[in-house]
């Protein structure tokens, strides 16, 4: 199959991620050559929990979302990784299975880096270490304040404030606040620690004082003011 990337555009994916922006031209052209490209489909595992952790992987156009599941079964979502977002520094220093699930939430292509190939770039750049720690930290900073939204807040905070986490990263329309990021209510849902149904109630209830509207899994912010309150912000 063709590769969904030239060269150069696979370098520029690189280049435009946090871990990878400080490396000049050459060192790019480089990593990009030893990355091999894949596209998933929707619902398709880029890795399971448990999977051996002897890649890195960096979105190139799409979504796809991290999830933890339990031993009966049940998923809680992380994160969502939209383009030039990177998955998989934890296993790659520590060598240990893959902690959480990855799965594609719309078709996702995405860049693969052997965990040797990472490993020299960040012997040979200290800035790659250097962002690849504060990426590990900046999730440990995330983690920490999703357990203390679900300490803290009841349902209609959490939801509120993944609505405004999810604006952050992903909204596409600075005018209302657009989410087009073919998330379902389920999987806000596992992102808040709740039902499909309940979260649907709180959902309903937003939209009727105003403060989004919804049109199948597109949800525009109209108020986000309003939700940054109600999220205790």
């Amino acid at each position: 199959m063709r590769p969904r990337f030239t060269a150069q555009e696979a370098a520029d994916v690189l280049g435009a991620t946090p871990v990878f922006g400080a490396l000049d031209g050459p060192s790019l052209t480089d990593l990009a050559a030893a990355s091999r490209q894949r596209t998933y489909g929707r619902g398709q595992y880029l890795w399971y929990q448990g999977d051996p952790g002897d890649h890195l992987v960096v979105v190139g156009e799409g979504l796809a979302k991290v999830v933890l599941t339990s031993e009966r079964g049940e998923e809680a979502v992380l994160v969502t990784l939209g383009p030039h977002d990177t998955a998989g520094e934890l296993a790659l220093l520590d060598g240990l299975p893959r902690s959480a699930s990855v799965v594609a939430v719309e078709p996702t292509t995405v860049l693969m880096l052997p965990r040797a190939a990472v490993q020299e770039a960040m012997a040979a750049h200290p800035e790659v270490l250097d962002a690849v720690l504060r990426r590990l930290g900046q999730l440990v900073r995330r983690l920490t304040e999703q357990t203390g939204d679900l300490v803290f807040l009841d349902l209609t905070g959490r939801v509120a404030e993944v609505l405004l986490q999810l604006a952050q990263r992903h909204a596409q329309d600075d005018a209302h606040t657009v989410l087009d990021v073919g998330l379902s209510q389920s999987d806000i849902a596992a992102m808040v620690g709740a039902t499909r149904p309940a979260v649907n109630r709180v959902l309903q209830l937003f939209a009727a004082r105003g403060l989004i509207s919804v049109h199948g899994r597109v949800i525009v912010l109209r108020d986000p003011a309003a939700l940054r309150r109600r999220a205790g912000r």
